[in-house]
């Protein structure tokens, strides 16, 4: 895998997963609407621990700015 997610792509990434975490445990988010925000945030945390968006693939996307980090 390439990595094609810059280091801003993953820190916002990040936070929303968190945010949306955040708001499910405090029971602001339920329901399914809230399962699937938390699902939605567990595929967030993993493309920004993994420097991989599978969505930017087909597009040709890529937020990284090093191309040797693209390797």
């Amino acid at each position: 895998m390439r990595k094609n997610m810059g280091m801003a792509d993953r820190v916002i990434r990040a936070i929303v997963a968190v945010l949306i975490a955040v708001l499910y445990l405090t029971n602001v988010i339920a329901g399914t609407l809230g399962l699937i925000l938390l699902i939605l945030a567990c595929v967030f945390l993993l493309t920004s621990m993994v420097s991989f968006c599978p969505l930017y693939a087909p597009f040709g996307l890529s937020t990284c700015k090093n191309p040797e980090a693209r390797k």
